[in-house]
């Protein structure tokens, strides 16, 4: 036999009830994800900033992260939305990399899943209840989906996963607005295949389980670049790129079309310095084409407390573990930066 079965984990019902939300929380999260809702309906015209750490990797580090945002939100409220990025299942999952604080909640240690489950919900917590802030992970497993769907104001499914009907049809349930990525090979009628799934109801088995589901009025694209068959970075941020999903909008019925520009992996060659020259470029692109402005509603950018990234052990306070992330300083300078050019 190939896997061998240790132990039965706890149901999201029984995870909730040991860790539930106050009032106040459940207020935080409602009033949050509404207003990331109306960006991409268009009512809101700020612009969404998904803006954080590659992968979460240590509590203490990502609150204290986020807390940085927050005092950033206060003063750019009128131009710029904040949703902290806490990516809590982000792995690297070749050889004995870093497989994400769900599986690792101690970096280096062996993987230990009930414990990664209690501390990916503790952290989400922490973030609502010390920032008021409805944060974004990555939906990299449909299943895990629900020890978190009380928290989330923001979902992104990865590049690797779009093509999976199991992440469409579970994106079509959830409440929250649902980003689909460009798959690796930068193939769009994928992307926009999974939107359209999305956006429809369905009837499907999850978690043992026949499950209806309303459709997602707020499943979107997300632009991250692509790689070709030689396996060379290639990005998808530029104004012919953009013209490109405009058209592929049009030519179907969807709901709010949007796209958030992911400026790191290929779109900036997983290099982070690059992230702010991509949304300069981006941003003068919505001011020379009114459907390019109504289509790109914000960005999303890799970022952490200290430039680039390190080993799992090297110890340093706030830097990633797991792909190179623009250092605070120069985010702090970013986000003053987007403001101005609005």
């Amino acid at each position: 036999m190939g896997m061998v079965f240790e132990r039965k984990l706890t149901i999201p019902a029984e995870v909730k009830e040991m860790y539930p939300l106050t009032a106040k929380m459940n207020e935080c999260v409602e009033k949050r994800t509404a207003q990331i809702k109306r960006i991409f309906e268009g009512a809101d015209k700020r612009l969404l900033l998904i803006i954080g750490p590659c992968s979460a990797d240590n509590e203490d580090s990502v609150i204290d992260y986020t807390l940085r945002l927050r005092k950033m939100q206060d003063k750019v409220e009128d131009r710029i939305l904040i949703v902290p990025r806490i990516y809590t299942n982000k792995p690297r999952t070749t050889g004995a990399g870093y497989k994400g604080m769900l599986h690792q909640p101690d970096p280096g240690e062996k993987p230990d899943m009930f414990k990664g489950i209690i501390a990916t919900r503790h952290l989400h917590m922490r973030a609502v209840e010390e920032t008021e802030f409805s944060c974004a992970d990555e939906m990299l497993y449909p299943e895990n989906y629900r020890y978190l769907d009380d928290l989330l104001g923001y979902v992104a499914v990865g590049a690797r996963s779009v093509e999976d009907q199991q992440h469409r049809l579970v994106a079509s349930g959830i409440s929250a607005p649902v980003g689909m990525k460009n798959p690796t090979s930068g193939d769009y009628s994928i992307m926009m295949n999974a939107i359209q799934a999305a956006q429809h109801p369905h009837t499907f088995i999850y978690r043992g389980w026949e499950v209806h589901s309303e459709g997602n009025r707020h499943a979107h694209a997300i632009l991250r670049g692509y790689t070709n068959k030689h396996g060379q970075a290639l990005p998808n941020y530029h104004y012919e790129d953009l013209i490109r999903l405009y058209e592929d909008y049009q030519k179907a019925e969807y709901q709010n079309p949007a796209v958030i520009i992911d400026t790191n992996h290929a779109n900036s060659g997983k290099n982070p310095f690059e992230q702010p020259r991509i949304i300069r470029e981006v941003l003068y692109a919505c001011r020379h084409n009114n459907d390019i402005a109504s289509l790109v509603k914000g960005f999303m950018v890799e970022s952490y407390i200290e430039d680039g990234n390190q080993k799992i052990g090297d110890g340093v306070y706030g830097k990633s573990i797991t792909d190179a992330c623009l250092g605070w300083d120069k985010t702090e300078k970013l986000i003053y930066d987007i403001a101005e050019l609005l």
